[in-house]
């Protein structure tokens, strides 16, 4: 079979991606919570209900069978800064604040998605196939509290820094219907920083450790899920854009078999043995556009995730001299609910061959963790996140900054036909959490947290 001229650039442009994003995705693996939404800045301003509407690269997460939506070659990357306190209130009165190692996030979480429509490709011989891949931080931890704090004996420090790669293929069966398929590759990425799942607190004596030792333990793996997804489109305009989309997606469970070493004051004590339960997540959502004309279009979209967290029965530590350190967690399942809206401009007089839309979404989640087993480092409550922003996006003769033509933004012979631009800003607000009887008394106390995340992605169309 052999490929046009334009293939073949489109072939090595994906290869050149495909290196770089690794590389780029790797070095930003950290985050915040345990399980990241936000993994694009269009459907993060959207409150993340994107499952349905599915039609830009970050389909790739949120509903692979969108692939098939789209044309061409096309890639979106970007990334969130991410910021926020947690303040503790002992029942005495003491307080501490925890941060995220700092004002910001640092590396922030990114993510990366790179889809082909084969046909488009002059793969034809293959059918109605789209192939993509992608790299995100779909779950994770950043959170640091002070040495000298009231529940310094549970948790100073804790980091998840995990990366998904994801390749994925998708099927059109017909104008109405779409699957996908996918692999979820969990790893800990040694390539930049640490590279491992860690988490530090002061020792409070035991084990012949000495105490007020600064313990770390820690631990990695490498693992793989599956997902499968659906795309319904049961009615259509005069110009077969979707008036109505439904959305399923499921994703497996994963589990880790975590090795690594437990350290007291930077000396190794024993090495160390655990196992870590991803959650299976069941997603389903509907999107409806009311207007969808040549030159406007309003969407609406509402979404529901079931997060099977109760999995997550245990992080028991099996030390190599014998002993082990009991960490139950039991957590529970729950539901997000989110809601978005997107209005769209499509021809606008003041920026000629350019798109505008405003987007404003939001969320509600469930708390996953009992107060047993609550850890300071997972400021898990039930949370009110509302959102907010704006897409711009350039088609190839529009000009960008006045000063070049979008469509000459491409590498070497391959250019663009849209650039986008996006942008999202979200508040966590965290309901207060007051915590009482857990395994670890000083852990024990009222907790308010409030976390910021903007959010930046770009898109090539090619």
């Amino acid at each position: 079979m052999l490929l046009t001229p334009r293939s073949r650039h489109i072939l090595l442009l994906f290869m050149t991606w495909l290196l770089w994003d690794c590389l780029f995705v790797a070095m930003n693996a950290h985050a915040q919570t345990p399980r990241l939404q936000g993994q694009s800045a269009a459907a993060a301003a959207m409150g993340n209900a994107f499952v349905a509407q599915a039609d830009d690269p970050s389909a790739l997460h949120y509903n692979p069978a969108g692939m098939t939506q789209l044309h061409g070659f096309q890639t979106l990357f970007g990334t969130s800064l991410i910021g926020g306190v947690t303040q503790f209130t002992s029942p005495t009165g003491t307080q501490v604040t925890g941060d995220r190692n700092g004002s910001l996030a640092w590396p922030p979480p990114g993510h990366v998605y790179l889809t082909a429509n084969l046909k488009d490709l002059g793969l034809s011989a293959l059918g109605n196939f789209s192939a993509g891949i992608g790299f995100n931080n779909p779950f994770g931890s950043l959170t640091r509290y002070p040495l000298d704090g009231p529940f310094r004996s549970a948790l100073t420090f804790t980091t998840l820094p995990l990366l998904d790669i994801k390749p994925t293929i998708a099927y059109k069966l017909n104008d109405q219907l779409s699957f996908g398929l996918g692999a979820d590759i969990y790893t800990f990425s040694g390539l930049f920083g640490e590279g491992h799942l860690e988490q530090k607190s002061v020792w409070p004596g035991g084990l012949g450790i000495a105490s007020g030792s600064l313990v770390e333990i820690n631990g990695s793996d490498t693992t793989a899920g599956f997902n499968l997804s659906l795309l319904y489109t049961p009615f259509r305009n005069s110009d077969g854009k979707p008036l109505v989309n439904i959305g399923l997606v499921y994703r497996s469970q994963a589990t880790f078999h975590l090795t690594g070493t437990l350290l007291a004051n930077g000396a190794l004590v024993a090495n160390t043995a655990a196992t870590f339960v991803l959650p299976q997540v069941f997603s389903g959502g509907m999107a409806v556009w009311p207007v969808r004309t040549a030159d406007r279009e309003w969407k609406l979209e509402f979404d529901v995730d079931y997060v099977g967290w109760k999995a997550n029965r245990t992080l028991d530590i099996h030390l190599s001299n014998g002993a082990l350190l009991p960490f139950p967690q039991n957590w529970q399942s729950g539901y997000t609910a989110m809601v978005g809206t997107e209005y769209r401009w499509l021809h606008v007089p003041a920026i000629p061959d350019w798109d505008v839309a405003l987007r404003a979404g939001y969320m509600n989640q469930q708390t996953q963790i009992p107060d047993r087993t609550f850890n300071p480092g997972v400021p898990s409550a039930n949370s009110h996140i509302p959102s907010v922003g704006i897409g711009l996006a350039c088609h190839a003769n529009g000009s960008f900054l006045g000063l070049i033509r979008c469509g000459e933004l491409g590498i070497g012979p391959l250019k663009p036909k849209l650039f986008a631009i996006d942008l999202a800003y979200q508040a966590a607000i965290y309901e207060v959490r007051t915590v009482a009887g857990n395994q670890n008394p000083t852990v024990n106390g009222r907790y308010d947290t409030l976390i910021h995340a903007g959010s930046l992605s770009l898109r090539f169309n090619y």
